[in-house]
């Protein structure tokens, strides 16, 4: 640890996360981690961090922080209105807030998940490899003002401020999804009749999963009441007793008996994650090849991400640390004045004795 992240004021849902524990379903613990992967895949682009870095993800409102040694940050995630010492930032950006500085972050414009990432590190002890919260387990803790937590050390300050182009997944849209264990327990007729229905985000949503409402009749599955308990996992589509449409999330239990339409693939969980209220949401069902074409891996995420990033171009005027940056060289001789003088004198004599070319 070499620095604190001071935390002045915190919304009603602000915790650390991370990618999870992927590989513990079986010990009954569920990935985790954060509702919007990308988002932090967006700010390790920005702050070129070789890995993707610990986040504070503030759901629907952020949050006021201080810090007591240098370090650069990113806004990733849903836009929120933030402003560092009274001056708006722009999001989808990296920043440097210095100490005594106050970073305040206030409610989002659009979607639900904002990310705030260090380039310094949150360094927290870490459980089965991930320091991410997760509060139906009781592992970490919803954060508040007056918390803190230790920070590590930037490995560059000086480095420029970047920006993202600005991300679209906060409106809703196509939810692709593959076929599951109990796809077939659907008739064809209702499952295309799920795949032709609008649905609209419910207000019934959370970290552990996100209701589908929709008018017309529900969508029952054959011999669902016969079904054990089994395995479960986010991303995949429940029908619950009612035939309503549950998609499940981060923070989703490990075990289930509500039959299956599909299982959604992790490129357009982030999407679900941050549709407002009403969004308007369907189905796309891809078969197992067209799914697997579909899949990246976290380096070559992370990769693609870093070619999109670019250094943000500032205008003077609005830099409001102008002054702390070396514009010009301040190394030299001790004779520059001396020299400039006797080079002046020597132009006055030759000018004065007729033209310099020939």
């Amino acid at each position: 640890m070499s620095g604190l992240l001071h935390i002045k004021r915190a919304g009603p849902a602000v915790s650390v996360q991370d990618l999870g524990r992927p590989g513990y379903m079986g010990q009954g613990v569920a990935t985790g981690g954060a509702a919007d992967r990308l988002a932090l895949f967006e700010a390790a682009a920005l702050l070129e961090a070789p890995a993707v870095l610990p986040a504070i993800e503030m759901a629907g409102m952020g949050g006021s922080f201080t810090v007591d040694a240098p370090t650069r940050f990113a806004l990733t995630g849903a836009p929120m209105r933030a402003t560092l010492d009274g001056e708006p930032l722009g999001w989808n950006e990296s920043h440097l807030l210095q100490p005594g500085e106050v970073l305040d972050l206030g409610g989002v414009s659009e979607g639900v998940y904002g990310y705030l990432s260090f380039a310094a590190g949150l360094d927290l002890t870490p459980w089965l490899g991930s320091v991410a919260s997760q509060a139906s387990l009781g592992i970490g803790k919803l954060l508040a003002a007056g918390d803190t937590l230790p920070l590590g050390t930037d490995s560059d300050t000086s480095l420029p401020p970047r920006r993202l182009p600005k991300a679209d997944r906060f409106k809703g849209g196509a939810l692709r999804m593959m076929p599951g264990p109990q796809t077939g327990l659907f008739d064809p007729a209702t499952l295309e009749r799920a795949l032709a229905t609008s649905f609209t985000r419910d207000a019934a949503a959370n970290r552990q999963g996100v209701r589908l409402n929709h008018d017309g009749a529900p969508f029952p599955a054959d011999d669902a009441a016969s079904l054990a308990s089994d395995f479960i996992t986010q991303g995949d589509v429940q029908m619950t007793g009612d035939g309503v449409p549950y998609v499940l999330m981060a923070d989703c239990q490990t075990m289930g008996g509500y039959p299956r339409l599909g299982t959604v693939l992790p490129d357009d969980l982030p999407m679900l994650a941050q549709a407002p209220l009403g969004a308007k949401l369907r189905l796309e069902m891809l078969d197992l090849a067209a799914a697997d074409a579909l899949w990246q891996s976290d380096k070559a995420r992370l990769a693609a991400l870093r070619s999109k990033a670019e250094v943000k171009i500032r205008d003077p005027r609005d830099i409001r640390d102008l002054l702390s940056y070396q514009l010009i060289s301040g190394v030299t001789a001790g004779d520059d004045l001396d020299r400039d003088l006797d080079y002046q004198g020597a132009m006055d004599s030759r000018l004065s004795s007729g033209p310099l070319l020939s």
